[in-house]
């Protein structure tokens, strides 16, 4: 089958077209015929050596963990699919490629497309870790970094949702798109604290970090200290003793159903920010690194 393989870490080049063996679902497991595959930030991190100190990727490996297609296989003890079904879920494989195994899949809606299903796994996954990380509860406000991208959008609509207020930060351009997804929008940069403070005068009671671009000190300034701040992309949060999360993932196939029937009703929106052929994930992690992105990138197999 066709694959992105890396062979090394490194930069995106690293991310070569290839032929390899199809897998084989084992126990448990399906093999889907991919359509679309999510790319994430925390693919370029993988990519790049940067998960070495926490476990070790085996090389050479297939990225991806979020994807969208159609069962073609299915391995023992699974009743519940059969091939030809529409799913969409997490890799166990890696899904920049023809095919790829899971075992957390659930039926994609009529109504949503391959490229925006694929926007849904990882955003709610992490979404609902952090929110239970940070004990949000119905009528406080909550501050999203990066509330346009792929899990900022997200996570403001599942906060709006959760019966929270939310102030979202992003670039210029992604102002209105950030309000109309539930959020009061505000900019980066300079002057946040002080326009965060304009809009909820009462204080912030806990802080998203999804877009890791030095919003931290900003955020403990505003918190009156570490409380109630996690990030999952500002890798000086150690340092600044605030939590970062990257797991343990707590996948819900049940969670992923509701919000795939949500967004194909249209009342959660998805956003793809760009796709690319399968062949070009290497062009796909160039535009991904270039940030203040709206959405989520994707590839299309």
């Amino acid at each position: 089958m066709k694959a992105v393989v890396l062979s090394r870490f490194g930069g995106p080049e690293e991310l070569r077209p290839a032929e390899v063996e199809r897998p084989e679902p084992g126990a448990g497991q399906v093999r889907l015929r991919v359509r679309a595959a999510g790319v994430n930030p925390y693919d370029a991190v993988v990519r790049a050596g940067g998960m070495e100190a926490v476990f070790t990727t085996p090389l050479p490996t297939i990225l991806g963990i979020e994807v969208a297609g159609v069962v073609d296989a299915v391995g023992a003890d699974v009743t519940d699919w059969s091939v030809g079904d529409d799913v969409l879920g997490w890799s166990d494989t890696g899904a920049y490629a023809e095919f790829a195994l899971a075992t957390t899949v659930v039926r994609k809606p009529a109504g949503l497309s391959w490229e925006h299903a694929v926007t849904l796994p990882v955003a709610l996954e992490t979404t609902d870790r952090v929110f239970g990380l940070l004990d949000v509860k119905p009528g406080e406000t909550l501050l999203v970094h990066g509330a346009a991208g792929g899990v900022g959008s997200i996570a403001v609509q599942l906060g709006v949702l959760a019966g929270l207020r939310v102030i979202g930060t992003a670039g210029p351009a992604n102002q209105e798109h950030v309000a109309a997804l539930g959020a009061t929008p505000t900019t980066y940069g300079e002057g946040l604290v002080e326009r965060v403070r304009a809009l909820a005068p009462e204080g912030v009671d806990a802080v998203f970090d999804v877009a890791g671009k030095g919003a931290l000190p900003a955020s403990i300034e505003l918190r009156g200290g570490t409380g109630r701040i996690v990030t999952i992309a500002d890798y000086a949060a150690d340092s600044l003793g605030v939590v970062f999360t990257g797991g343990p993932q707590q996948r819900s196939a049940e969670r992923l159903a509701e919000l795939a029937e949500r967004a194909a009703k249209g009342e959660v929106v998805t956003t793809v920010g760009g796709t690319f052929p399968l062949a070009d994930a290497a062009e796909a992690h160039r535009v991904s690194a270039r940030g203040h992105g709206r959405g989520k990138l994707v590839l299309t197999a």
